[in-house]
């Protein structure tokens, strides 16, 4: 399910790999809804690496919610799992392969944390700072106005000499975005 309140979105999923892939695209076209460009790669990498949290860790199941919220000066990213055991943030031995996540999170953001959500999961989540140059509206710009263009000003075309056969091209549209 997903629902995109005006500042705020919110994605539920199973915390897949394959999943993994499809939220980051969904956070990254947010963003870019939102005009918020340059936030794009630190956050799809923050969500990236909340929802491997996830994947790997969660109990009993991998059921969670991905959670966006845009504030004038702050974008909230948060995963809500069904697991109440909090993360905790380990020293990684320089040669392994995993570990590194929620230090990763804690130095590309703002802020993060993770707090108990109710009797029986949590939520983790991190915020990074809205660029000044972000317009305070999160709508779309307005449409673009198309000049409307009397039909006498188009010029009949015959078949053009010289074309071999006799019958004519196929119709061709082009929408104007």
């Amino acid at each position: 399910m997903i629902s995109h309140p005006s500042r705020h979105c919110t994605v539920e999923l199973q915390a897949l790999p394959s999943r993994i892939g499809q939220v980051r695209r969904i956070v990254s076209a947010q963003l870019r809804y939102w005009h918020l460009d340059p936030l794009i790669d630190r956050a799809a990498l923050g969500v990236t690496e909340l929802l491997t949290n996830v994947h790997l860790h969660a109990r009993p199941d991998k059921t969670c919610a991905v959670e966006i919220e845009l504030l004038p000066d702050r974008l909230t990213v948060s995963v809500r799992d069904q697991d109440p055991r909090l993360p905790v943030v380990d020293d990684a031995e320089p040669l392994a392969t995993c570990g590194r996540g929620l230090a990763m999170v804690a130095a590309m953001s703002e802020s993060w944390g993770a707090r108990p959500d109710g009797a029986s999961g949590k939520v983790v989540w991190f915020t990074l700072p809205v660029p000044p140059s972000v317009p305070s509206s999160s709508a779309r710009p307005p449409r673009r106005v198309v000049e409307e263009v009397a039909a006498g000003a188009f010029v009949a075309v015959g078949p053009a000499d010289g074309l071999r056969g006799s019958h004519p091209a196929p119709a061709r549209s082009a929408v104007a975005g």
